[in-house]
């Protein structure tokens, strides 16, 4: 049962922000490009210094924490860790923006009207 503590907090931290889609319509799992950018600039740089860490011998994975499968020397939970993170806090985001109705200009209404503006 303690191989499941990394997946469970992955879990919970996904089934916790998913009333923010539902519920404030934050629509960050309708945008996928957006997402796939955030994991880009985000996921991706925090999982290589955790492989170079890790391959340093900075620090280890306790295997019995883990489902025991790796890509890279890390554990599968460790690389989903950097999608679930970013997406909870992009959800969080957008979120806080639904609620405060703050924009970014990428809004369907906000685009539709600075093409009637021009």
């Amino acid at each position: 049962m303690r191989e499941l503590t990394y997946v469970v907090m992955l879990v919970f931290v996904l089934v916790a922000t998913l009333p923010l889609e539902v519920l404030l319509r934050t629509r960050v799992y309708a945008r996928p490009y957006r997402f796939g950018l955030v994991l880009l600039c985000a996921g991706l740089p925090f999982a290589l210094w955790d492989f170079l860490a890790v391959r340093a011998g900075h620090w280890v994975f306790d295997e019995s924490l883990t489902l025991g499968m790796s890509l890279a020397s890390l554990p599968l939970e460790e690389l989903l860790f950097f999608v679930v993170v970013p997406l909870a806090s992009v959800m969080t985001l957008e979120a806080v923006r639904s609620v405060r109705g703050w924009t970014v200009g990428d809004e369907a209404g906000v685009a539709a009207e600075e093409d009637d503006r021009r």
